[in-house]
């Protein structure tokens, strides 16, 4: 498995392990399923694992911290986020599930803070349920609807934090490329990570975001790539997702022209999809979400394929993909 470098020194193995479902994002995982497919990714050569709070109200951090426990820590990097404070659920009546997409039982709940102490509080809580010792990437997540309090508070935080050595390296997690070029542009940060604004079927993060990020030597973390699932298949099918809700005729009808032209040249579009991001000069890993060791293998061979250039210059003649 290949690596690429930060301009501080880390590196990242192209394909990195999203660990959300670890958290049972829609639907429930097995421990064991779990540890299997943290097993199985490690044995293929990814080295970088991706975690966050609020994936299964900390269940995710806890067993992607225990099936790392077995690995030598200086071997793989690891990243989760703050912005969200997982705290216990006074009103849970016993029963009640999550409402934010990850069947667990109700019992904590989320609380947006992006203050100095609420950033350094969260640190502090993702190592103990991770049972580690440092945090290699902090990401501040989703502070869309936060942006004064993520210039003002967040974002030095996870500064200060990296300049005492708390974590290694600090940026941002967001699914769109505006505000993430702001950060760029007015703070010292070290990555991005793009969730589904520059794949297959979206490139609009090359307006902003990108020539931002090439230019200031800011690495992107490409998530996301499959588009809400759209691009997993070789055909997406007719009730498929695409940023998180229901895909729009018009984009479905692009990416089965999309698969058109991958067909002919004996290309898939999940393996189109994951090639793509990686073309990009600022992007220095896909991140991609994987439930059991199954979904680890099939990632790891879409990911060997030799995408031929002659694929996105079709595309690109097409008007179906803008070329960076």
């Amino acid at each position: 498995m290949k690596s690429r470098t930060l301009r501080g020194g880390l590196s990242l193995t192209e394909l990195g392990f999203g660990a959300a479902q670890l958290g049972n994002l829609a639907r429930e995982t097995t421990d064991a399923e779990a540890a299997a497919a943290v097993d199985a990714a490690y044995a293929s050569g990814i080295r970088y694992f991706d975690t966050a709070p609020h994936y299964g109200l900390g269940l995710s951090e806890r067993r992607l911290g225990a099936a790392l426990a077995a690995h030598p820590r200086d071997e793989y990097v690891v990243s989760t986020k703050v912005g969200r404070l997982i705290e216990p659920n006074d009103a849970w009546d016993g029963a009640a599930r999550d409402d934010e997409g990850f069947d667990v039982p109700a019992n904590l709940r989320r609380r947006y803070d992006l203050s100095r102490d609420g950033v350094r509080r969260s640190i502090d809580e993702s190592l103990e349920r991770l049972g580690l010792d440092r945090i290699d990437i902090a990401y501040l997540h989703d502070p869309d609807a936060y942006g004064p309090e993520a210039h003002a508070s967040a974002i030095p935080a996870l500064i200060e934090l990296r300049d005492e050595g708390v974590v290694g390296a600090v940026g941002t997690g967001m699914n769109q490329s505006a505000m993430p070029t702001e950060f760029v542009l007015r703070h010292d940060i070290d990555l991005v990570m793009l969730a589904g604004r520059y794949t297959l079927l979206e490139q609009g993060a090359l307006d902003d975001l990108l020539p931002a990020a090439a230019a200031r030597g800011v690495g992107i973390v490409a998530a996301g790539v499959y588009n809400s699932g759209l691009l997993s298949r070789p055909r997406p099918p007719a009730d498929a997702r695409y940023d998180y809700q229901q895909a729009p005729a018009e984009v479905i009808a692009r990416a089965n022209a999309i698969a058109d032209v991958c067909e002919r040249l004996g290309i898939t579009l999940p393996e189109a999809a994951l090639a793509f991001a990686l073309r990009h000069p600022a992007v220095v890993s896909v991140v991609v979400g994987m439930r059991t060791a199954e979904q680890v293998e099939q990632t790891i061979e879409r990911f060997a394929v030799e995408v031929p250039d002659e694929l996105w210059s079709t595309l690109a003649e097409r008007g179906l993909l803008r070329d960076a």
